[in-house]
């Protein structure tokens, strides 16, 4: 079976964090939601290379920019009424808006990159060679 490449293989590491993390969730809140749990069926897609699997994973990258778009509005009318008031604190320490743009803009450029790169395209077109028994 050939092997995705190192870029695409980093990003299904990522995204199994992620899976898992959605499991945890999920059954300590007893809540789910698209954003968390759609990671399941694109993992899938990549790891036994369907061919919808590059379909699925740019509908993924919509929901995620959708929520991330969403975020931001909220974030950008809050600031405007109270600007005091926007604080990341995590863990008591105060995490700049600035840093977590920056890392939401790495993120989600390099998830299109890879959904939309020539490599993840053949690995995913590729036919895998069967054995006939």
């Amino acid at each position: 079976m050939t092997k995705p490449h190192p870029l695409l293989a980093i990003l299904m590491f990522i995204y199994g964090l992620v899976a898992i993390a959605a499991l945890w969730r999920t059954f300590t809140t007893l809540n789910f939601d698209l954003l968390t749990l759609g990671v399941f069926p694109v993992l899938y897609g990549l790891i036994t290379r369907q061919f919808w699997a590059a379909v699925v994973l740019k509908i993924y990258l919509a929901i995620q920019t959708v929520a991330l778009l969403a975020l931001a509005t909220a974030a950008v009318i809050a600031y405007q009424i109270t600007p005091e008031d926007v604080k990341v604190i995590y863990q008591g320490q105060n995490i700049p808006i600035s840093a977590i743009v920056a890392v939401a803009i790495v993120v989600m450029s390099f998830q299109y990159w890879i959904a939309f790169s020539q490599k993840t395209k053949r690995y995913l077109t590729s036919k895998i060679p069967r054995s006939e028994n």
